[in-house]
């Protein structure tokens, strides 16, 4: 069933029910060889998934949004949405390679041609990692436009100094995507002037101006702090035109939305899933567990917030993809899905009671990246307050 509104320039349309089904087959084909014992022993450690990622790269889905000419399979956001889905309903930990997908994204919309044939094609194929996405810092937060990383023209190229905070998988990416100012904010008329984006590569400017130090966190998102100190890039890391970075990046922030919202709504079906079987299998005081309104309020709650979700997923990379304005409803969907994840989540724990905190039923390793869907990639409060200002048109509260 195609919901389809042609009031745009292009037609929206919208499909109901399980949709790319190869591909979500596909998905849970490539997950099966990777159980909880494989995520459980990884969480312990703090390694990287390199066998996961290596798998997802082989069979084509982390090159997904690249289009066939530059070596990828050209599927549309929806698809890539989809392939994130499958990953974390199959209890599967999805942020490892995520990034890919829309960093990518800034190289095939802004950057030049040179760049393209240089890096697609090799990040498609998996012989080029590009995870990292510099841009938070420890003095300006969620506020972008206030970075105080600078870079500083040359006759040969840049000079990058500053510092970036919770940059995840540094360490495992060969490519960085960095956020630097080469304007001071007190020299342009509007805030989000005069940051630009550059393409850093990492192997080669480790411990030459380039510093990377692990964050030990609740989570494994392997994140860590990157310090530059005069590290000298050339002229063509700039990635499109001088000043316009910020506006790059706003461009791939709703297809990082929508992909995570996908992650988020995968992981709420995975504790949905495990939570109702271990509550119709569990007997206490001669009767399952689930025949209590207390277990089943939640999960209903959790499974109706769940479904909503899905549908404002399918809305936002509908608009996506018709090229339509979609920044409300990428929002939409990531604060939905965030929400229906934590509760789920905060249900399935509950639904086990103290098996849910033992290690070997795997839900207190979810239950702590659910958590983590709530602050990141954006603050539930921040989407509340875009969407009080924008959308309903309130008062600017900052």
């Amino acid at each position: 069933m195609n919901d389809t509104n042609t009031g745009g320039s292009q037609p929206i349309t919208m499909q109901i029910g399980e949709d790319y089904t190869d591909i979500r087959d596909s998905v849970r084909r490539v997950c099966s060889d990777f159980p909880n014992e494989y995520w459980a022993k990884l969480d312990e450690k703090e390694d990287y998934p390199t066998e996961f990622i290596q798998a997802l790269t082989n069979a084509g889905f982390l090159g997904a949004l690249i289009p066939e000419e530059y070596g990828g399979t050209g599927l549309p956001l929806r698809a890539a949405a989809v392939i994130m889905e499958e990953v974390c309903a199959a209890g599967c930990h999805a942020a490892a390679g995520h990034a890919q997908m829309y960093i990518m994204g800034t190289i095939l919309r802004h950057g030049s041609e040179a760049q393209k044939r240089k890096y697609l094609p090799d990040i498609a194929s998996g012989k080029l990692r590009l995870q990292a996405f510099g841009v938070t810092e420890p003095t300006s937060g969620s506020d972008t436009t206030q970075i105080k990383t600078r870079a500083v023209k040359t006759d040969t190229g840049y000079v990058l100094n500053g510092q970036k905070v919770w940059t995840s998988r540094a360490e495992h990416s060969d490519l960085m995507l960095v956020l630097a100012r080469t304007t001071p904010a007190n020299e342009v008329s509007k805030r989000i002037d005069g940051i630009s984006t550059f393409l850093i590569d990492i192997k080669k400017n480790l411990g030459n101006g380039l510093k990377i130090q692990p964050i030990k966190a609740m989570v494994n998102h392997h994140a860590t702090e990157v310090f530059f100190d005069n590290l000298e890039i050339p002229a063509d890391s700039l990635v499109g035109e001088e000043g316009k970075g910020f506006r790059y990046i706003l461009d791939g922030m709703n297809a990082e939305r929508m992909i995570t919202a996908a992650e988020a709504l995968g992981s709420t079906r995975w504790f949905i899933k495990i939570a109702t079987n271990y509550a119709n299998e569990r007997v206490v005081f001669g009767k399952p567990i689930g025949a209590n309104q207390g277990i089943q309020f939640p999960l209903a709650q959790a499974y109706i917030q769940s479904e909503a979700a899905d549908m404002m997923i399918r809305r936002a990379t509908a608009l996506f993809e018709a090229r339509q304005p979609c920044g409300a409803e990428a929002n939409m969907a990531r604060y939905l899905a965030a929400e229906a994840l934590w509760n789920a989540a905060e249900a399935c724990m509950q639904t086990h009671g103290g098996f849910g905190l033992a290690r070997e039923y795997h839900i207190e390793r979810k239950w702590r990246e659910a958590r983590l869907a709530r602050i990141a990639p954006v603050s539930t409060n921040l989407i509340l307050s875009n969407i009080a200002q924008h959308s309903l048109k309130l008062p600017r509260s900052y």
